[in-house]
Parts: structure tokens; C-alpha cells; sequence
């Protein structure tokens, strides 16, 4: 499978040129990005043959079974765009785009040409969520009732165009809450959203961007959601939790521990093996990219990431109640 990177950042680094490197079946045949001095010593490093500067440019080392795209939120679509034009399946980095009628657009380009579209929800595919699903997929812990979940990032120099709202669509809740939303409401099946409130802390500028968010969402079935998230956290190490409340249990993760009302009392049926032996980080990209390996190679079925839609649109409601200071109503279908 011939792999070809768009944006040579922070999450190509430490994520996909490490974990791409070292799966079997893959090459990774060129590396494109605005600084050719980096391309070009992560393209040594990671024994990539071509660099280059410019996606038209990387396109004409193609063909390329997959491209990934890692650029800056606000060129996303269009480099999605590009690369769907010229019939190349992608994976992009969450967000797909930074706005529901562009996920729409991309999503119909993918169909016209055939091209398979994946997104970076890489949490989906760490090992305890997939045994979290197990369990409320199962109806073991009964309806599911409640998500909990929050993000907390010790202060610090957030420079570069994840300070910018033009270039990055938002600040900590983006950076930090859509993973959270995301997984929340794909193990919810994507309940109808019906009402959003949130508060966020941004200072004054057309460019600032939040430093911190609260999010508390209804849905039409009555299960709530809530995400706390900031990066300007006062504290010695970070914290993040995901907590689901069902009617006959609860289940956290970071670790995976699971509680199941058996008898009239609250029992711990954590299964073993929740805890992947690398850190989730690195394991869920591992697993996710097998996974779009596979797809690609016909062993395993492709879902379009028509789901993105919806979180895309829940996302710009939470940035309208919190700038409006209001609840904002949405569609129950």
C-alpha cells in the first residue's frame, strides 16, 4: 500500500510516520509540506524517497493507495477536496472540515469518484472502547442515560495556528471536546441532538480563540451529554475522563472499569485485557490504520463517514450558545 503524508506537523510525528513506518505492506512513498526542509529531513529519517511542497506536486509521484492528510483544520477541505478530484482515497485528521455543509460537499465529491474517505476518530478504536461498545452495544448496563467526559490540559504556550480561530475553527473545545463529542455520540448510535447549552472563557479578538468550554447537551430520547474541557488547566499533570451512566450500570475508561447492577447490588465486571500494553495513543492509530488498511484491501467493509455531518453540526451549535449566551434549539430529526 503506497502512502503519501500532506502536512508534516506535530500529529504526523508523533502518530502516523511512526506508526505507518513500521506496518507491514506499507510504503511510504512521499511526504508534502509548506516547509521543504522539514519534508525533507523527516523524509531521511523515515525513508521517504520524495519530497515536495505542493499537493499537485505529490500527485504526480501517484499513484498513491491512500494519502493522509495532517495539515491545519482550515485546509482540510480543500486539500480533501484536491485529492477526492484526482480519485485518491484519504485520511484526514479530525476535522474533516470545519463546517457541516463541507463535510456534505466532500462526502458527495467521495461518492462521485469513488474515492473512500476515514477521519481521525482515532478513539473509536482503542482497545477499551471497543470493549466499552461490547458492553452497551450488548444492553448490558441497560439504556444508556448519560455521558460524562472532559479534558484537562495544564497552561501553556498554545502558539501557532491552533491560536488562531481563522486557521484552527476554534480553541480547546475543538482541540480537545470534538474527540470527546465524537465518541460520545458514537456510542450513544448518534441520538438526535435536540438541545445544546455551553459556556466558554475566550478573550477579546477576532482571531482568539476559547481557553476553556462547558457543554451540556439533550437528546431527543433523554440522554444527556456533558464535556468540561480546557488547556489553560492550573495543576501538576493532566486529566481526561469518559464516564457513561446506564440504567443498570456504569462504565469509565483511562482505565476501562465497568459496574453492573446484579441482584440488587453494584458488581465490577471489568474484563481483562482493557489496558493496552503501548499507551492509547499510539494503539489506537495502530489500530485505525489497520483497519483502513484493510477496507482498502477488500477484507473488511467501508462505511462512509456520514456521521460527521452530525457532529459537525453539533459542534457549531455548542460555538453558538456559548458566543450567543443562549440554549440553541436543533432539529429533532
Amino acid at each position: 500500500m503506497r502512502v503519501g503524508i500532506v502536512g508534516a506537523g506535530a500529529i504526523a510525528q508523533l502518530a502516523h510516520l511512526p506508526v505507518l513506518s513500521k506496518m507491514r505492506g506499507v510504503e511510504l512513498a512521499a511526504l508534502c509540506d509548506n516547509d521543504f526542509a522539514k519534508a525533507r529531513a523527516l523524509g531521511e529519517r523515515f525513508g521517504i524517497r520524495d519530497a515536495s511542497t505542493d499537493i499537485d506536486e505529490l500527485l504526480e509521484n501517484g499513484p498513491f493507495d491512500l494519502v493522509v492528510v495532517t495539515t491545519p483544520n482550515h485546509l482540510h477541505e480543500a486539500h480533501v477536496q484536491r485529492l477526492l478530484a484526482a480519485r485518491t482515497n484519504v485520511f484526514c485528521e479530525r476535522p474533516l472540515s470545519l463546517s457541516g455543509k463541507g463535510v456534505e460537499k466532500l462526502l458527495a465529491t467521495a461518492k462521485k469518484t469513488a474515492a473512500k474517505v476515514f477521519v481521525g476518530n482515532n478513539h473509536r478504536f482503542r482497545s477499551d472502547v471497543q470493549l466499552l461498545a461490547g458492553f452497551l452495544g450488548g444492553g448490558e448496563l441497560g439504556a444508556l442515560r448519560g455521558v460524562r467526559a472532559g479534558a484537562y490540559h495544564p497552561r501553556g504556550a498554545m502558539a501557532g495556528w491552533r491560536a488562531s480561530r481563522p486557521e484552527a475553527g476554534g480553541g480547546a473545545f475543538l482541540e480537545h471536546g470534538w474527540a470527546l463529542l465524537d465518541l460520545a455520540l458514537w456510542l450513544s448510535n448518534f441520538p438526535p441532538i435536540t438541545r445544546v447549552h455551553a459556556h466558554m472563557d475566550r478573550p477579546r479578538g477576532a482571531k482568539a480563540v476559547e481557553h476553556a468550554m462547558l457543554a451540556v447537551l439533550e437528546a431527543a430520547d433523554g440522554t444527556s451529554f456533558s464535556f468540561d474541557v480546557t488547556w489553560s488547566y492550573v495543576g501538576t499533570q493532566e486529566r481526561w475522563w469518559f464516564e457513561t451512566i446506564g440504567e443498570r450500570g456504569s462504565a469509565r475508561l483511562n482505565p476501562l472499569r465497568v459496574i453492573k447492577e446484579l441482584n440488587g447490588r453494584a458488581v465490577e465486571v471489568s474484563p481483562s485485557g482493557g489496558t493496552a500494553r503501548e499507551s492509547v495513543f499510539l494503539q489506537s492509530y495502530r489500530a485505525q490504520h489497520a483497519h483502513v488498511q484493510a477496507v482498502l484491501a477488500g477484507s473488511a467493509p467501508y462505511e462512509a463517514p456520514d456521521d460527521q455531518v452530525r457532529v459537525a453540526r453539533v459542534l457549531a451549535a455548542v460555538y453558538e450558545s456559548a458566543e450567543g449566551g443562549s440554549e440553541v434549539a436543533l432539529d429533532r430529526a
